[in-house]
Parts: structure tokens; sequence; C-alpha cells
């Protein structure tokens, strides 16, 4: 009969329990796994409330025994939503309108970064902070003077006040575009701007051909971020734009024209926690919908960015 070697035993159990540098043994994995589980149920926990009880009835959300499962789904409370939110057309200008601006503050933030990082001109540390000092700012700062400025401008109530600053990288958190770009076109080796000034190309034709095709994922992360902002931001766009132009505002006035829609006293007219939630679920759907197209790109580009970054 073979004799129990202890000592080999307590080796092999501690490099199983603490794998042979701490980093990858069992009860790392566990620790690891187990905040992993737990973020994620904390950011999961109100897209999945919002969900199921979408789904449920006026007696099931008033009934203490119903959580999770509803006892009958109630699609009629998205047919609801989506006649109050006139859901195809509002998606349709929301998309039109966050695109032109997302678009307008990518292009001119890769512009402007590029001219941080690669060019040499008066006061441009000065300039670059205050840049930076924009974002630091908050909107309700400047909020006045921009009102005055695009009323004198004849700007208010349409869409050019939000993308006419776009254009010229005073977008919403355009500092930070800058800074992503300005950072990435500084990894860029100076040698490689020379060898193509010698071979005779412009600093638009070195910009175009070569810095651009290079900065690809920095434009997909600036773009994404550009556009999950100006798709959620209601309070700047409420106010100079004004109406309901995105879907996120076309929500916050969903109880008014609901009423409209459904006058009380018509059958099935009240207006319940389940059918507003139903609307939140159709206003975030769509960049839920964009996230999952663009997830892997994204992280690509992240994982570029960070490698050319080192």
């Amino acid at each position: 009969m073979k004799k129990f070697d202890y000592k080999h035993f307590k080796v092999k159990a501690r490099r199983y329990l603490l794998g042979m540098n701490f980093v990858d043994g069992f009860i790392y994995k566990v620790v690891i796994y187990t905040l992993l589980i737990s973020f994620s149920y904390i950011y999961l926990y109100p897209v999945l409330f919002m969900l199921v009880n979408s789904f449920m009835s006026v007696d099931d959300l008033i009934n203490p025994g119903i959580k999770w499962i509803p006892s009958a789904l109630q699609f009629e409370n998205y047919s609801r939503a989506i006649q109050v939110l006139e859901l195809p057309r509002a998606v349709f200008t929301t998309t039109s309108y966050v695109l032109k601006v997302s678009l307008s503050v990518t292009i001119s933030s890769a512009i402007i970064g590029y001219g941080f990082a690669k060019f040499n001109f008066p006061l441009k540390r000065i300039m670059f902070v205050l840049m930076l000092a924009t974002f630091i700012l908050p909107s309700q700062v400047t909020m006045v003077a921009n009102m005055l400025v695009f009323r004198n401008l004849g700007l208010m109530s349409t869409q050019n006040s939000m993308i006419l600053p776009a254009i010229f990288g005073q977008g919403i958190n355009a500092a930070i575009y800058i800074l992503i770009f300005y950072q990435f076109f500084k990894t860029i080796p100076g040698v490689l701007m020379e060898s193509a000034e010698i071979d005779g190309a412009s600093h638009m034709k070195i910009f175009l051909r070569i810095a651009i095709p290079l900065a690809i994922p920095s434009f997909i992360i600036v773009f994404l971020f550009s556009f999950v902002w100006y798709w959620n931001e209601t309070f700047i766009t409420a106010l100079y734009v004004g109406g309901q132009v995105t879907l996120p505002l076309k929500l916050q006035a969903f109880r008014a024209s609901y009423s409209t829609l459904f006058p009380p006293g018509t059958p099935g007219s009240e207006l319940n926690e389940a059918i507003m939630l139903a609307g939140n679920m159709l206003t975030i759907l769509p960049l839920l919908v964009l996230y999952f197209i663009a997830q892997r790109y994204f992280v690509e580009s992240i994982d570029r960015t960070g490698i050319t970054g080192e």
C-alpha cells in the first residue's frame, strides 16, 4: 500500500488554491468572479426591473406576492407606449439629429487634437488649458451667454444651435474627445511625418492619408461616446433646440401625450407604472441595439489605443 505523501499533497493543494503567482488559483478566481457578478447585478438590476415590470398588469404591480414573474404578459403596455412615443418617426428623427451632431463633433475634435499634438504655435499651452477648462465648467455657467449669442444669431429653437458648436469643437464634452485624439496623435512617430514631408506631402495630405487611418480606433471610441451622450442629453437640447426633437425628450412629455391620446374616461385610459416603464425600455432600446452591434469594434478600439499608447 502506497504511503500518503502529506508534503506533496500540501504543495498541490496550495498550488490549486493560490496558484503559481496568487493570480491564477481557485481562490483568486472565486473572488474575481464574485466581484464581476456583483457589479454586473448592480448595473443590470435597473434594466431587468424595468423589463419585467413593463409587462405587468395593474393587479400585478400592486400584488406584493408578484416580484419577477408576471401572471400574464401585457403586450398592450408596449403597443400603447409605441403609440404615444410615435416610435418609428421618433427613432428616425432622433437618429438623424444625433448622427449630425456626433459626426460633426468627432471630425472637429480630430482636427483640433491633431493640431495640438503635431504643431507648435504661440499660446499653445494656454489654449490647451482653456480647452480643458470648457469641460470643467458646468453647462449652467455658460447657459445664459450661449442663449444670448444663439438668439442674436437666430439659432435658438433650431438644430443649428447644437450642430454649429459641434462643428467648431464646442459640442457636448468635446474637450474629452479632443484629449483622446491628442493623446493618440502624440504617439505617432514624428519621423513618419517628416518622411512624408520629404516626399512632398502637404500637412493636409499627411493628416488624411497617414493620421486618420492610424486613428480609426479613436474615431470609433469618440463617435460612440458622443452618440450616446447626445442621445441621452435632454436639458441642453430642450433649452437650445426646443420641442421634442429626441426620443428622451418625448419620454419626458410622455404623461401629457398619453392623456391627449387616451383621454380620461375612455376604456383603459389609466396610465400606470408599467406603461411608463415600457416607454423607458423603448427609449433605451436603440442604444442597446447599438451596443450589441458595435461592442466588438469598441473593445478592439480600446485595446488598440491602449497598446498604441504604451
